[in-house]
């Protein structure tokens, strides 16, 4: 037997082989890493604190791949983070001419929280995709079961009626929900660069007249926005990306949860396009996507807890606070990632059965329209007569197993008016398909 990669994915199929677990690799976290170095010796050189050959240096030594990832993950139990063996290794590869320039003014802090932020744009970018091709099958679905009539439930039973595509539009509007949430967030994260104790002194030693030029010049190089201030202890930027990842997944998890209870074998107003197999049940076609989505957005309000908790972070640089985000902030970018590769692939491939929606609504023999039917007869009966023939029937419906609509025909009280019309479901969805209308012209 061979040995798999640490984080291949084996127990967590979810994000196993997901553009996000890619994105997230020890490999995509290392050469993160080597960019947060190389970029801060373009930074320096860019204001005239490093010579323009050391940049090349760094930058050529950075692209070489000549690392290893485990054998610095070892080494680093030694100093607590991985930075410190890191810059032994690059600086090794640069050589004595500009080795010096290697991590000059940095602290560990500095490059760990900008290679983080740099794995989670790239992370990001590959979700918002997903994320669109979600939010445009869920489009298709609701402008094309606009009018399809189907059960609405509440606290689990039957309520009144409602439209699937107006469930398919509820289920956009929260996709788009955390599509906006993670934009802005994701253009708004910042480089890191504070030196020791967030106070960029180091930089003035070697040299800078103004170093509070060389974050901003930093962030440049590196696409991302440039901090107000060193953020080692003051943590918005993971408590944002905390809130909006753990958003994504409660905003998908939505729609797996309503995927798998309108899949019951019972229901089955809805299937998988293609549902996974069992190991002892060869006739089961499982809902995979939606298990996988359910299982994400579970765990995601863990690991945003603990990312929250790490705000309360002591002196100008923490012990311990800001370690404990490395695992959890991975964890979640790769849980919403993979959740949001399955949720394109569920809704892409989502089969809708309205036959069997429409036959639904006769479950509680006509029942369903009873709201309606108080309002209706309330005028031509009275409010309290229209109330205590209800309620009658409705007994009767279940006692006797006959529609509501049969029996109200055999009220004398209740002749020339149209029962018919008053009893069918698809009459009385209410302003379900302008709403859906009104939602679809979100983009």
């Amino acid at each position: 037997m061979t040995s798999a990669e640490p984080d291949a994915g084996l127990l967590a199929p979810g994000w196993a082989g997901s553009p996000a677990a890619s994105a997230t690799s020890d490999a995509a976290y290392l050469r993160a890493l080597l960019d947060a170095e190389s970029a801060l010796t373009r930074a320096q050189a860019a204001l005239g604190l490093a010579p323009e050959e050391a940049a090349t240096a760094v930058a050529t030594a950075a692209r070489s791949g000549a690392f290893d990832a485990r054998d610095i993950a070892v080494r680093a139990r030694a100093g607590g983070n991985p930075v410190i063996p890191l810059v032994a290794d690059l600086t090794k590869a640069v050589g004595g001419q500009y080795g010096p320039y290697v991590h000059r003014g940095a602290t560990s802090q500095d490059i760990m929280d900008t290679a983080t932020v740099l794995v989670a744009v790239r992370t990001l970018d590959l979700v918002r995709a997903d994320l669109g091709r979600t939010e445009a099958a869920l489009a298709r679905l609701a402008a094309e079961h606009r009018d399809t009539v189907m059960p609405g439930r509440t606290l689990t039973q039957h309520a009144v009626p409602t439209t699937f595509g107006l469930k398919a539009a509820g289920w956009r509007s929260l996709v788009l929900d955390a599509r906006d949430r993670i934009t802005a967030v994701r253009n708004a994260l910042p480089a890191q660069l504070g030196g020791a104790a967030g106070t960029l002194a180091a930089f003035t030693a070697y040299g800078a007249t103004d170093p509070t030029a060389l974050p901003a010049a930093y962030a440049r190089e590196l696409g991302l926005q440039a901090p107000e201030l060193p953020w080692h202890t003051l943590r918005t930027p993971i408590a944002d990306l905390a809130g909006c990842l753990a958003f994504a997944a409660g905003a998908l998890g939505k729609l797996a949860t309503d995927v798998l209870t309108l899949a019951r074998t019972e229901i089955a107003e809805v299937s998988e396009g293609s549902g996974g197999g069992s190991s002892a049940m060869p006739h089961k076609a499982n809902p995979v996507r939606s298990t996988l989505i359910a299982a994400a957005a579970r765990r995601a309000p863990q690991l945003a807890a603990t990312l929250y908790g790490s705000l309360t972070s002591e002196d100008d640089r923490p012990a311990g606070a800001w370690h404990a985000e490395w695992e959890p902030l991975r964890d979640l970018l790769r849980l919403v990632g993979g959740a949001a590769r399955d949720a394109a692939e569920l809704t892409e491939g989502l089969r809708v059965h309205a036959e069997v929606m429409r036959a639904h609504l006769d479950l509680t023999h006509g029942l369903i329209v009873s709201e309606r039917l108080s309002a209706e007869l309330a005028p031509v009966l009275g409010r309290a007569r229209a109330k205590a023939l209800l309620t009658e029937l409705a007994k009767r419906t279940y006692a006797e197993g006959r529609g509501l609509g049969e029996l109200l025909a055999e009220e004398a009280e209740l002749k020339g008016v149209d029962l018919d019309s008053l009893t069918d479901p698809a009459r009385y969805t209410g302003a379900a398909a302008t709403l859906t209308d009104r939602a679809l012209e979100r983009r």
